[in-house]
């Protein structure tokens, strides 16, 4: 219920900072009476944390939550969560920035009565106050905000009516008042553009009014309200009263004897539904315990004529490595079908000594053996937290196996789109910033490798794991310079390449940084790197992003199951600047990716003193 309204709560704060106002050229002057009342507002109120707020320095430009024109002539947004406000906010500071349209004061201890001289604020188009301690009646003329189109006041102690007046704010589309001890009957909020309304847990009492039907019924939830007047349609299944009856004998037995033939109906559809998913889970159970495909194939290859017998046909492992089966265990073990992609197959593979590993069979693989073998030497040998260890290695002429570690999490790609299997919990921030951080530092290391020439070429979300610590961890580096240059790349895998990229053989340092982008910008936002419309039409996740934050409404990228978090809003914001610079067009505009683990631990080490 919070996670929806809290969309609108982010787009107060980010529509037009940080980013829009980053690109944009600097001015030479500051608003100086509106600097003055953020300075007069700072000095007067109670506050936790630190704000970089100074009288020498730029308010435009630099200090935390504001936003300027373009001229930086006026503040026109302010954004201040979780900032560690308490008491009540100091009269005559914040209603003299006459020109601010967004005003967001979300996650503080701000308490007192409702902030009368705000009405003084005639251009506010958001105003969000939710989670303070806010209390006293809203006897308020709130029709003065003509231009008002979002008003958050949830999580509060507001007492009293919700005003009549709030019915004249023709341009509302979403109202909070959610949390709160209003009471009394709902007035006819008979607005046109209002598209989300959130009155749960209050004390409210009366009819619904039936400008408000259409709405679902956990808005109403928690009060003492009635739907009377509702239509069948449109009657909520929560808060309503049973239907009174006064019905005859007649009818009464009919009721009886048509509930009796539903029971029995029902009674015998839920046997035939069970019988069908006992049907289904055994043949899904079959399918997943089938042998691996390739060990007959293999089980051959040993005794070709002409081919090296002995250790050449055996498993490699890599040094430090303790795992201790040989090929022929191997190919006993039961196999789980975990993905196709553009290198090949993975399995997991549970041997008989209870060891579990991944398995990628590998295809298109065109160099020679004595190639083969140097270049996975060098992958073999990296040995870092977030890279996942390459265990061991089969060179046939007809097949190439590499044994990973298994994680029985999976992969980051399951993590984030696989939130349909019951039971999964969805990536909260801390997850993912952890998993970005973990995968920039096993990059880096990587690009160090091998005197520096080494690169990675297919970083996606489906190759990047967690660690013991829960970091990220990458894996399947420097495969692409074994592969044909005429692979196909699946519609996935290809929006996460560069545009200079053509021959996935000759991807670069700078072209893993884009597709570290791309993976950043997939973890803010929830979405594929590539997506399907139903038609023709592709929607490329990295044009998308630019097109939303372009028209101003950045807070419109990230993932609602991201919204729920407070707090999190700079966090997001910056992260979301260094996946942008990531994905230039220019690769020389990229960043390094040491740089980029520089920025994204300021980021870890900020949230976590936070």
């Amino acid at each position: 219920m919070v996670v929806h309204f809290d969309t609108q709560k982010m787009r107060l704060i980010f529509s037009v900072i940080l980013f829009f106002g980053s690109f944009s050229s600097h001015s030479i002057a500051d608003p100086v009476e509106d600097k003055q009342a953020l300075l007069d507002f700072l000095d007067n109120i109670h506050h936790s944390h630190h704000v970089n707020w100074n009288k020498n320095s730029s308010v435009c430009d630099n200090w935390t939550g504001v936003t300027c024109d373009s001229n930086h002539s006026r503040v026109i947004a302010l954004g201040l969560t979780g900032v560690g406000f308490r008491g009540s906010i100091p009269p005559n500071t914040l209603s003299r920035l006459s020109a601010v349209q967004i005003l967001c004061l979300r996650s503080n201890a701000l308490s007192g009565s409702f902030p009368s001289d705000f009405l003084q604020l005639k251009n506010l188009t958001s105003l969000v106050l939710q989670s303070n301690e806010f209390s006293g009646a809203l006897l308020l003329d709130f029709s003065v905000w003509e231009n008002l189109t979002i008003l958050d006041l949830s999580d509060n102690h507001f007492s009293g009516s919700i005003p009549s007046s709030i019915s004249n704010l023709t341009h509302l589309t979403s109202l909070n008042l959610s949390n709160n001890s209003l009471s009394g009957d709902i007035p006819d909020i008979n607005v046109p553009s209002l598209k989300q309304l959130d009155l749960a847990n209050n004390d409210l009492s009366g009819i619904v009014p039936r400008s408000l039907q259409s709405f679902p019924s956990w808005a109403f939830s928690g009060n003492n309200l009635s739907w009377e007047n509702a239509t069948t349609a449109l009657r909520p299944t929560l808060p309503i009263h049973p239907p009174r009856t006064h019905a005859s004998k007649r009818c009464k037995k009919l009721s009886e004897s048509a509930i009796l033939g539903m029971a029995l109906g029902g009674s015998a559809l839920v046997f035939v539904i069970i019988a069908l998913l006992m049907i289904c889970y055994s043949k899904k159970e079959k399918k997943t315990e089938l042998p691996i495909k390739f060990q007959k194939k293999e089980r051959s290859l040993e005794k070709k004529d002409g081919e090296p017998q002995g250790e050449d046909n055996k498993l490699v492992f890599f040094e430090g490595c303790d795992l201790a089966f040989d090929l022929e265990d191997l190919l006993r073990a039961s196999a789980e079908l975990l993905g196709k992609g553009s290198f090949g197959i993975t399995y997991k593979a549970a041997l008989e000594d209870a060891t579990t590993v991944a398995v990628k069979r590998l295809k298109d693989v065109t160099v020679a053996k004595k190639e083969f073998e140097q270049q996975i030497g060098v992958i073999g040998n990296l040995r870092h937290a977030n890279v996942s260890p390459l265990r061991a290695y089969y060179y046939s002429k007809d097949e190439k196996l590499v044994v990973y570690d298994y994680y029985e999490q999976g992969s980051v790609s399951t993590m984030l789109h696989g939130n349909s299997v019951e039971g999964r919990i969805p990536l909260d921030w801390e997850t993912r910033l952890k998993i970005i951080i973990g995968t920039a530092r096993g990059i880096v290391h990587i690009h160090f490798q091998n005197g520096g020439k080494l690169v990675l070429g297919n970083i996606k979300t489906s190759n990047i794991f967690l660690n013991s610590q829960g970091y990220g961890c990458i894996s399947d580096a420097g495969l692409t310079t074994l592969m044909s240059p005429a692979v196909p790349v699946g519609m996935r895998a290809a929006g996460y390449r560069a545009p200079e990229v053509t021959d996935i053989r000759k991807a670069t340092q700078a072209s893993d940084v884009y597709s570290f982008g791309v993976l950043v910008l997939e973890l803010l936002t929830g979405k594929s790197p590539l997506q399907a419309t139903g038609g023709d039409e592709v929607v490329h996740l990295v044009r998308w992003v630019h097109s939303v934050v372009r028209e101003e409404w950045t807070a419109e990228v990230f993932d609602i199951q991201l919204l729920r978090y407070p707090g999190i809003e700079e966090e997001l914001v910056e992260t979301l600047q260094i996946g942008l610079n990531c994905v230039s067009r220019t690769p020389d505009k990229r960043p390094k990716m040491a740089e980029v683990v520089e920025m994204v631990e300021a980021i870890r080490q900020s949230s976590t003193s936070n």
